[in-house]
């Protein structure tokens, strides 16, 4: 679940998209990189590591001009090589160009296969540099053409920026399966990113949602932006993962505060639960929205009783089991003193292998809790996603080896309880499609 950014029009574009960065570093934090085009060149700057370690004030003497992208990376694949890093900045027969994208191409092999055979050299494992060799190989005239071309040979959820030397590219795939958001700047130019938080910290104004299927270009020194609908529209379906895990609460996501998604899945739990606890605690940070929207409809007091040390990043996004389990220890730490000799309901937002909540259970019942009830505000993970998401394999997803029950005892809790699919679109919204393949196994791109 990468993040990107763009800011076309505005003095000092790097700095400002280093902002936006930053405030979507819950993205991923393997890598992070940043390209701009002054007098007509592209500079990059991109390494392992989370925004602050990649980027000093020396990279902005580098990074100057007007128009900037990036990126910050969460593999999806375990590579950790500094040439998975994005941007992905190339020279070709129209001059250069940068490229980062959000999501993930179910024909990314094939793809690439053809162009090897083609003779085209990669220099990498992402299936971004594909989009890149694409664009490079085409004989259109122009970058815009070249463009739709390529997107025409690729196929799954992808936003994309492009950065030429005097443009700046915005696509997002027919179905909008990662979200994408245009704001306006004081100085009058543009940012575009993955979640609208980053406008926040920078002083944007939201101005609209890039649509499904829609490519956007701005040109540098030109106020108006221009837009294209790329491909017939189609149903829209936003990743509902979007709304229970990976977006900031502080985030608009299509229309939807996810905050309030968050509380209102919470609610849908408590409609349906009818154990009796002391109270509700939430796992830190996620599961907070939910366990306040329990809460607050069942009446059943909400503590914080489990600490987090926010100097750790997320298990989820990390790429081997064995971080995951250490990370678990360091980054959360049940109260002893709140949870002796009571009983009480857990909120997560999801399980996916199942060993992160094992070691909460654990941890909580080492701490004193009597009963330990978990509530989980999404249905059961039950199908790989190909959509950019890290669940690779069917082996790899507990509830996809083992029903409900099976979990529970796996995971030591005295009940378990997740949401259904209907119960999840309910509190998501009906009026709209929503990509749940996780849940549903409908792999709705083919």
């Amino acid at each position: 679940m990468c993040a990107i950014v763009g800011v076309v029009n505005s003095k000092d574009a790097a700095k400002t998209a280093y902002y936006g960065l930053f405030s979507m570093q819950h993205r991923g934090q393997e890598a992070s990189g940043i390209s701009s085009s002054y007098n007509h060149q592209i500079k990059t700057i991109k390494n392992r590591g989370l925004v602050t370690e990649v980027f000093s004030s020396d990279s902005f003497e580098i990074l100057q001009g007007q128009m900037a992208i990036g990126h910050n990376r969460y593999s999806t694949a375990g590579s950790d090589s500094v040439l998975d890093a994005q941007p992905v900045s190339a020279k070709y027969s129209l001059g250069e160009i940068s490229i980062v994208h959000n999501g993930n191409l179910i024909n990314k092999y094939e793809v690439r296969e053809r162009l090897i055979e083609d003779g085209a050299i990669f220099q990498s494992n992402m299936d971004t540099e594909n989009i890149l060799h694409l664009i490079a190989k085409s004989k259109k005239e122009n970058l815009q053409d070249r463009i739709i071309e390529a997107l025409g040979q690729i196929v799954g959820a992808y936003c994309l920026l492009i950065l030429s030397r005097s443009k700046m590219f915005v696509v997002r795939d027919p179905y909008g399966i990662r979200p994408l958001s245009i704001g306006r700047l004081k100085d009058g130019g543009y940012i575009v990113a993955s979640e609208s938080c980053a406008f926040d910290l920078v002083g944007a104004t939201f101005v609209r949602d890039v649509a499904p299927g829609e490519m956007i270009i701005f040109e540098e020194g030109k106020s108006a932006f221009k837009s294209i609908e790329l491909f017939e529209p189609k149903d829209p379906r936003i990743c509902a993962f979007e709304y229970i895990y990976f977006a900031r609460p502080d985030s608009i996501i299509d229309g939807k505060n996810v905050y309030e998604i968050r509380k209102k899945l919470g609610e849908i739990l408590a409609d349906k639960s009818t154990c009796k606890s002391d109270f509700v605690i939430p796992v830190p940070d996620s599961g907070v929205p939910a366990a306040l929207g329990y809460a607050a409809r069942s009446k059943i007091p909400f503590e914080m009783a489990i600490v987090r040390n926010h100097y750790v990043g997320r298990t989820f996004i990390e790429p081997t089991q064995e971080m995951r389990n250490l990370k678990v220890k360091l980054k959360l730490n049940p109260m002893s003193s709140v949870l002796k000799g009571k009983s009480i309901v857990v909120i997560d937002d999801s399980i996916v292998r199942g060993t992160t909540s094992k070691k909460i259970v654990d941890l909580l019942r080492n701490a004193g809790a009597r009963e330990i009830h978990m509530k989980i505000a999404a249905p059961e993970i039950k199908h790989p996603c190909r959509y950019g998401i890290d669940t690779p394999s069917y082996e790899e997803l507990i509830s996809a080896r083992m029903d409900a029950m099976d979990v529970c005892k796996f995971i030591g809790a005295d009940s378990l309880e997740f949401l259904s699919i209907d119960e999840l679109t309910s509190g998501l919204g009906n009026e709209r499609k929503y990509s749940l393949v996780s849940f549903d196994g409908d792999y709705f791109i083919s």
